[in-house]
């Protein structure tokens, strides 16, 4: 069955057609057939009746001989194959056919069947029933027409009184006519049918097939073409308006409109798009920087935290400095060093070189931490970050009595991060480390590093009170803080949040009270932070 409607309506007007055709063409071979036999009957029985005419005033003098001449004379007719004439008794008495002569039937032959079929015999049947037509065994067909001969009363009365007036009926004459002319037109007849309803199907198909391309096929094809159009957002190009018909005229206007409706409906959100993503783009900028602004806060704010430490620190050296310069002073002379002396000077004098190398270690380190420079991600030496970044709060820890444990790994590969974020991160881990052991006797805090799959983790573990589960889930909100106040605003943790999660990482948290803390830092060490990271900079670029 073909999909395409053309198609199925092609096929189905084509099928009517023919099965319309056909039926007519049969129903019309079967009336000419019909027509042509009632024109054989009717002149089977004019021909009949035309024979017993003739021959009626030879048998009325009894002259058989003539008689039977007339009917081999006629008989001799194309046309006519026999003509035979029964008795009363069933008695052939005469024939055209020599071999029929003398034979007799009985009374269910189908001569005789004309009269004798019901109990009762007729005299008068009707004309249908005095109509047979047999087929010979040389396959032709024939017509045979049996016409009673009635006793008249002049053939009763006559002088010869042959037949008592009681007697209705003397015999049969029955004609037998060829049906080979009439199977000959009936066979031309219908050739001629079967051609015509051929030409008129493949007309009527041809027509068919032109007006459902005209009115159908076309029309629907440049809907689709159109409504192709309109799916592939090709919006400006208008859809013809189909006019061979209301409804399809209809559907391509109603097509159209929605056409033009759809396309200002795409204006307008394709301008509200615009606008959105320029309103995303600015708090996107806006975010980026309030973020940075963010970060420095809290580096300022933990600057802050370090100042007195690393004032307290730098204190000490440039003391031992000034004193050495002061020893120094009185071992010169006007006379420059003396010679017991020397090596004395030189031991002051290398004193002095390591203090202000010390000085000079822990400025660098404390502007390294404060400088705002550029985010970048670079492969960096995790390790390395967390010695720089525990230096610079050793000397705090110290006062606060608090132990601070390495256990770092070795072989811990590079890690794609920005390194002066990351000692942000450490920074304030180890800081509210320190700050929760308050409560303790013996204060610790404990950093390790370690390989786990294709991340590095940072543990970051102090022994202090641990956090209530309650608040587990908001420590990393920003100024969330339980802290006193003056202690803290609540953004270290924020902070710290941020920058691992631009990273690509992850920041877990695991504590039990009266257990300590632990942190869990995971970096990856593939890119995948790099398009955090690009964000970031773009942000600190802003």
């Amino acid at each position: 069955m073909p999909k395409r409607l053309a198609s199925k309506l092609t096929l189905s007007l084509t099928v009517i057609v023919v099965i319309i055709a056909a039926g007519w063409g049969y129903m019309n071979v079967r009336a000419e057939r019909r027509q042509l036999l009632d024109l054989m009957v009717m002149g089977a029985d004019q021909l009949s009746k035309g024979i017993a005419s003739a021959t009626w005033h030879a048998m009325l003098a009894d002259r058989r001989g003539d008689a039977y001449q007339v009917m081999y004379t006629i008989a001799m007719k194309q046309g006519i194959d026999r003509i035979r004439m029964f008795n009363h008794s069933g008695l052939i008495v005469y024939s055209t056919n020599p071999e029929d002569l003398h034979g007799r039937v009985d009374k269910s032959a189908a001569t005789c069947a004309v009269c004798h079929s019901t109990p009762k015999p007729r005299v008068e049947p009707s004309l249908p029933s005095r109509v047979r037509i047999a087929r010979e065994p040389h396959r032709r067909r024939v017509l045979a027409m049996a016409t009673p001969i009635y006793n008249e009363p002049s053939c009763s009365q006559a002088e010869c009184h042959a037949h008592p007036a009681s007697m209705k009926v003397l015999g049969i004459l029955d004609v037998a006519l060829s049906l080979d002319a009439v199977d000959r037109e009936a066979a031309d007849m219908r050739w001629r049918v079967v051609w015509i309803t051929a030409v008129e199907i493949v007309l009527i198909g041809i027509f068919i097939v032109l007006f459902t391309r005209r009115f159908v096929s076309v029309p629907i094809a440049q809907l689709i073409k159109g409504t192709k159009a309109m799916s592939e957002m090709e919006l400006d190009k208008p859809l013809p308006v189909v006019r061979t018909s209301q409804e399809l005229e209809q559907l391509s206007t109603s097509f159209d409109n929605m056409r033009k409706r759809l396309r200002l409906a795409v204006a307008e959100i394709n301008d509200f798009t615009q606008s959105l993503e320029s309103k995303v783009e600015q708090r996107t900028e806006q975010l980026k920087i309030a973020h940075q602004k963010l970060l420095q806060t809290d580096r300022l704010a933990s600057l802050g935290r370090l100042s007195a430490s690393v004032a307290h620190e730098i204190n000490n050296p440039i003391s031992g400095v000034l004193n050495l310069s002061m020893l120094m002073q009185r071992v010169l002379t006007d006379n420059g060093i003396p010679e017991g002396r020397v090596l004395d000077f030189k031991r002051y004098l290398g004193q002095v070189v390591g203090e202000t190398t010390r000085v000079g270690r822990i400025v660098s380190d404390l502007l390294s931490f404060s400088r705002r420079s550029k985010p970048q991600r670079a492969p960096a030496d995790l390790n390395r970050i967390i010695r720089t970044t525990t230096s610079l709060v050793s000397h705090k820890l110290k006062l606060s009595s608090v132990d601070l444990e390495l256990e770092l790994d070795e072989h811990l590969p590079l890690v794609p991060c920005d390194a002066s974020q990351m000692q942000q991160v450490v920074l304030n881990l180890v800081l509210n480390g320190a700050e929760a052991t308050a409560g303790k006797s013996q204060r610790k805090v404990l950093l390790k590093t370690c390989l786990r799959g294709d991340r590095a983790q940072l543990r970051v573990r102090d022994n202090g009170e641990g956090i209530p589960r309650e608040n587990l889930t908001k420590i990393f909100d920003p100024f969330f803080t339980t802290k006193s106040e003056g202690k803290g605003v609540g953004l270290g943790l924020a902070v710290t949040y941020g920058i691992i999660e631009a990273h690509g990482g992850e920041i877990e948290v695991e504590s039990q009270m009266g257990d300590g803390t632990t942190f869990v830092v995971s970096l990856p060490l593939n890119d995948q932070a790099a398009p955090a990271l690009a964000g970031a900079e773009a942000g600190h670029t802003q």
